[in-house]
């Protein structure tokens, strides 16, 4: 089989993260991605569906939807949701912010369990996977409430075993599941111009279909196992842990060499040496402003699920634990919940721009703020 036509999904049913790399270095061209993996790509409201092979009949053009979690990044999806013409049912651990969202039009709900029992399609932005267990297996949980043949999409970025074995603990009660990493940012979260990284069974699709294109802009269907979505997240989360570190390192560089942080800053995102996250975070230190829409400890986390991803296979990640090295360093430096263009901050010897009064905030990229049982609201994004 050619390498410009073999099926993306060839060796992504492995568990190892040296399984995807391997299958996507042989299967996907990297300016053909777009073309090889089946998507959901959609262009203002209007939707094109490539290679799903589902009966568009046999799905609910309306689901009942709630969504777990209201930080920035689920408030803006519970938002998203309502703007395509949803009734929206939302719970988060802030009583207020839930109210808030009941203000606009959306119904709170004062438990996890009481919001699944009245939805199809049960969203969850959560920080991680103890959150996850917490909304579905904690006291009042999602699980025993969500009638059999709904839906639970789990949009954190956690285990990608775990998540396959989430999807085994759900189906004995007779609950389908979507493995759904989302990143794109807070902006387009509440836009409904996210990127979903997404696998699982089909019948889980069927039904939660309008949900997730109401969400997003592109909506990549990479496999009809839960776990792949988590897969390809870890991957994201790599070169964006990486990214941020590396952006980091450059303007500290410069500021310790005397540049002016705006000089350097308009050059390099002008050069060849630029970097998405360098623009977006370093945007944040020009700023002085470190309000944490994207926090130092997501990148703990999400490093370390890179390497605990890699460790079995014994494959090494150099520049991923040397990035992780370095957001642990700040978090034990009292960083932990700044943003993470923070990470900036272990650097010795550096004169940092003072925060501007007149600069605006700048958006981030993945899911943000989003609060679940178990944990206060934090603030998180996931790029």
């Amino acid at each position: 089989m050619s390498r410009a036509t073999r099926p993306v999904e060839c060796d992504w049913h492995h568990s190892s993260l040296c399984a995807i790399l391997r299958s996507s270095y042989d299967a996907i061209p990297a300016r053909n991605l777009c073309r090889d993996v089946p998507r959901t790509a959609r262009s203002g409201r209007r939707t094109a569906r490539r290679g799903l092979g589902m009966n568009d009949q046999a799905r609910p053009e309306r689901p009942r939807v709630g969504v777990v979690g209201l930080g920035a990044m689920g408030l803006g999806m519970a938002r998203s949701l309502r703007a395509a013409g949803f009734d929206v049912g939302v719970h988060d651990l802030r009583p207020e912010v839930a109210a808030a969202f009941a203000d606009e039009g959306g119904t709170a709900y004062a438990s996890a369990g009481e919001l699944a029992a009245a939805v199809d399609v049960l969203v969850g932005v959560v920080v991680n996977a103890a959150q996850v267990e917490s909304v579905l297996f904690g006291a009042d949980g999602a699980a025993e409430r969500l009638r059999p043949g709904s839906v639970y999409v789990m949009c954190s970025t956690a285990d990608p075993d775990w998540s396959a074995a989430l999807e085994k603990r759900l189906a004995e009660r007779g609950v389908r599941y979507l493995d759904a990493p989302i990143s794109g940012g807070a902006a387009r979260a509440a836009s409904g111009e996210l990127t979903m990284m997404t696998s699982g069974a089909a019948a889980a699709y069927a039904v939660a279909d309008p949900v997730l294109d109401a969400m997003s802009a592109t909506v990549y269907r990479l496999g009809d196992e839960a776990g792949i979505g988590s897969k390809v997240k870890i991957v994201n989360q790599l070169l964006a842990g990486v990214h941020i570190a590396a952006a980091a390192e450059a303007m500290a560089l410069g500021l310790k060499a005397g540049v002016p942080a705006d000089a350097l800053y308009e050059v390099i995102t002008h050069s060849a040496g630029n970097s998405w996250m360098f623009e977006n975070r370093m945007a944040h230190v020009l700023a002085g402003d470190y309000t944490p829409l994207s926090a130092v400890d997501i990148f703990v986390k999400d490093l370390g699920l890179v390497l605990d991803a890699a460790r079995p296979e014994k494959f090494p990640l150099p520049l991923a634990a040397t990035a992780h090295q370095m957001f642990l360093q700040a978090s034990a430096s009292g960083l932990g919940g700044e943003d993470d263009s923070a990470v900036i901050k272990i650097f010795p010897g550096i004169e940092l721009p003072e925060p501007s009064r007149s600069t605006e905030p700048v958006e981030l990229s993945g899911p943000s703020r989003a609060s679940g049982p178990s944990q206060s609201a934090e603030p998180t994004e996931e790029s």
